[in-house]
C-alpha cells in the first residue's frame, strides 16, 4: 500500500484581508486575517501528482494578489519535473487554482463533472457566481478535453492507490477535496472546502459560496475521512506554515504535510 509525501507550496499572499471577508455573515472582531495561496505535490508509489496550478504574474496584477514564488519555481524546488507530470488534480476552476496553463504539457487533468457543468453553464450568467472564474482558465480546460487529457469524476474517485478525490460542492458546485494515505495516517487536503482552520473547526463558512448546506456537510465529511481533525489541512490558511515547520535547508513556505503538526 502506497504512502505519500505531501508538499504544500505557498506561491502568493494577500496581507490586507480582514476577518469579516472570511466568514459568511461577517465577523465582529474586524482584525487582520491574511490569506495564503498554495499548490500541493504528492509523491509516493513511484508517482508525482500535482494538486492545483495556481495563477501567474499577469493574474496577480489583475486580482491584486502578491506572488511570493512562481508556481513553477516552487514545484521545481521539491524536485518536480514539470514535463513529466502525468496527473494534475484541479480541485475547482477558480482563478487561483486553475491557471498556469502550459506548465504540464503531458498531464491528464482530474476534474469533477459538476465543476465543468458549473463553469460552462447557466450559472456563469450571474456575475456574483462567475467573478472568481477566468474565461481563459475555462477554455484551456475545454481545449485539454478535446486533446483527450481530462479525466472526469462523478463524486468519489481514485487517482492512485492511496489517493482519492471526493465531491464537496459548497464553495463551487463541483469542488473536490483529496484524501491521501501518509506515514501519519489519512490526510485530507481540503483546498477550498475550507479556506481556514476556523471555517471547518467553528462551522463558519467562507462567504464565497454556491451552497451553504453542502459546505457544512463537507466539513463533516472531511473529518470522517481524515485520521483525526488534525489531519485536515485547509486551503488558504497562513497557520499551515506555522503548524508544519519547514525542513532544514528548505524555504519557510514549503512544508511537509505528512509530518506531525504542532499546535
Amino acid at each position: 500500500m502506497s504512502e505519500y509525501e505531501i508538499w504544500a507550496i505557498r506561491y502568493a499572499h494577500n496581507e490586507a484581508r480582514r476577518t469579516p471577508e472570511n466568514f459568511l455573515c461577517g465577523d465582529p472582531h474586524d482584525d487582520l486575517m491574511p490569506m495564503d495561496f498554495f499548490v500541493w505535490v504528492l509523491k509516493g508509489g513511484g508517482r508525482t501528482i500535482v494538486v492545483d496550478t495556481g495563477f501567474d504574474e499577469a493574474m496577480s496584477r489583475k486580482r491584486q494578489r502578491r506572488i511570493v514564488r512562481p508556481v513553477a519555481e516552487g514545484l521545481k524546488a521539491v524536485g518536480v519535473d514539470l514535463a513529466s507530470v502525468e496527473d494534475v488534480v484541479v480541485t475547482h476552476m477558480h482563478y487561483d487554482h486553475a491557471g498556469n496553463h502550459d506548465l504540464f504539457p503531458q498531464a491528464r487533468y482530474h476534474v469533477q463533472d459538476r465543476e465543468m457543468e458549473y463553469c460552462t453553464g447557466r450559472c456563469m450568467c450571474h456575475g456574483a457566481l462567475r467573478h472568481a472564474f477566468e474565461v481563459d482558465d475555462v477554455t484551456a480546460m475545454v481545449k485539454r478535453l478535446f486533446e483527450g487529457r481530462v479525466k472526469f469524476h462523478n463524486g468519489a474517485g481514485e487517482i492512485a492507490d492511496g489517493v482519492s478525490v471526493h465531491l464537496a460542492g459548497g464553495h463551487t458546485r463541483g469542488l473536490q477535496f483529496l484524501r491521501v494515505r501518509t506515514r501519519r495516517g489519512w490526510v485530507v487536503l481540503a483546498s477550498d472546502a475550507s479556506h481556514y482552520y476556523a471555517n471547518f473547526e467553528q462551522g463558519r463558512p467562507f462567504p464565497v459560496v454556491y451552497d451553504v448546506g453542502e459546505t457544512l456537510e463537507a466539513y463533516e465529511a472531511m473529518k470522517r475521512l481524515a485520521s483525526s481533525i488534525d489531519h485536515v489541512v485547509p486551503g488558504h490558511d497562513p497557520l499551515v506554515l506555522q503548524r508544519y515547520p519547514a525542513e532544514a535547508g528548505r524555504p519557510l513556505d514549503i512544508v511537509r504535510l505528512d509530518a506531525t503538526p504542532t499546535r
